[in-house]
């Protein structure tokens, strides 16, 4: 899987959930890839369902995921989402735009999840940078 989500928003992400920690580039780019590999996941499932109900656009309701809590602005850019999403289903499905923003906000939720738990792990280890390692524990903490 080509690397899609630009590190930019990623970065913001992280930093603000690290507090006064510093963030390493190999955290950021760990992040970014992790956020990739779900997307990629709930894109399929949701393919699956539509493709189940007979239609070729995929539709927020598709992912499984809660509905919107608001209309708060994202970090993360909806295209380089899009195109996560597609990476990995056939060229077929369309995806909706409530289905794009849902999975924007999923994806956004989720990175903070990390984010915030990498900055526990790191102060815990007495570090002043959050690093990959970091990151890696937490997904493996988070998935059990």
């Amino acid at each position: 899987m080509s690397m899609e989500l630009p590190f930019a928003p990623v970065d913001t992400i992280i930093r603000r959930n690290s507090g006064v920690l510093r963030v390493s580039s190999e955290a950021t780019e760990e992040l970014a890839r992790l956020i990739q590999i779900e997307g990629a996941n709930l894109a399929i499932g949701a393919a699956r369902i539509a493709r189940e109900n007979g239609r070729k656009t995929i539709q927020e309701g598709d992912f499984n995921i809660r509905e919107r809590s608001s209309e708060r602005e994202l970090v993360l850019p909806i295209a380089p989402v899009d195109r996560i999403a597609r990476s990995e289903i056939d060229d077929r499905y369309r995806i909706g735009n409530d289905a794009r923003l849902i999975l924007a906000e999923y994806l956004e939720d989720y990175a903070d999840q990390i984010a915030k738990k990498s900055a526990i792990l790191s102060r815990h280890a007495g570090r002043k940078t959050i690093q990959k390692e970091d990151i890696e524990t937490c997904v493996k903490i988070l998935e059990g």
